[in-house]
């Protein structure tokens, strides 16, 4: 199982949609409004994936210009399909090591990148050098051993009938809570010799229709942990995990599942 855990290839903008993306605009939503940005600001949105900050920073903060960069050919493809503003511009490039000038734009955001980075640290000094003296710079990250409710259900499901997942979630609880907590965000933030840091939580609403509505992203091919965990399962296996999770979600009166994802979110200053 080993294998299950190695790092996220995100590569499939459709797969990463259903399963993760769709949640993920939500959050950029409260999260621009939260940072507050004047208009007509330079923005470099860091790991931008298919482009869900971006298109929110398009629609909520009257950009001057926007350039979004992402290692996914895939999502720097879909980002690209999806907007089509003069304003904005999509490049495939490293997070780590930001093709930018320093000081060459006035907001700096990472939208739920910086926990599957090897060196996350490293990657928000870049976002600072590369941030105007007196800008923001600002990230958010998935509260995955919190409040990711959808998240906990499936694995505590997993859990109560393969042993294994014990080990397994536990190293996913390793690799992405290290960064994923308001006092380990404020600490890169504060390394990077940014000012001002400040962390809060984000509640959204993930409304699931129904339960295939929540199933059926966990096998349809995303590149996270839990689909990836659901696909390495054979049929006698996977038929006893759907029917366990199914019995173990909460449901409203009309069929649907009604959970939260909470996101932890940081800024600070140049």
């Amino acid at each position: 199982m080993s294998r299950l855990t190695d790092a996220h290839v995100w590569a499939d903008a459709t797969a990463h949609e259903t399963y993760i993306g769709r949640w993920s605009r939500k959050v950029s939503q409260e999260f621009l409004a939260w940072l507050a940005v004047p208009t007509d600001r330079r923005w470099l949105d860091v790991g931008c994936g298919p482009g869900p900050l971006s298109h929110a920073i398009v629609a909520l903060a009257a950009p001057r210009a926007v350039l979004g960069l992402d290692r996914s050919e895939d999502f720097v493809s879909a980002a690209r399909r999806q907007i089509a503003d003069p304003r904005v511009r999509f490049v495939v490039a490293d997070a780590q090591a930001l093709p930018v000038e320093n000081a060459a734009h006035d907001v700096v955001v990472a939208a739920l990148v910086l926990n599957f980075l090897p060196e996350p640290q490293r990657a928000v000094s870049d976002m600072a050098r590369a941030t105007h003296p007196g800008g923001v710079v600002a990230a958010y990250v998935w509260d995955y051993a919190g409040e990711m409710q959808f998240m906990r259900y499936f694995w505590a499901a997993a859990r109560a009938l393969d042993p294994r997942v014990d080990a397994l979630d536990a190293e996913l609880t390793g690799q992405q809570v290290r960064v994923c907590k308001p006092e380990p965000l404020a600490g890169l933030f504060h390394t990077a010799g940014l000012h001002a840091g400040e962390v809060r939580a984000i509640d959204v609403s993930t409304h699931f229709r129904d339960f295939d509505d929540f199933w059926l992203p966990h096998v349809q091919g995303s590149p996270s942990l839990a689909p990836r965990y659901t696909q390495s399962l054979g049929a006698a296996q996977r038929t006893p995990q759907r029917e366990r999770l199914r019995a173990a979600l909460p449901y409203a009166p009309d069929g649907s599942i009604p959970l939260i994802a909470r996101a932890w979110a940081v800024r600070g200053m140049r």
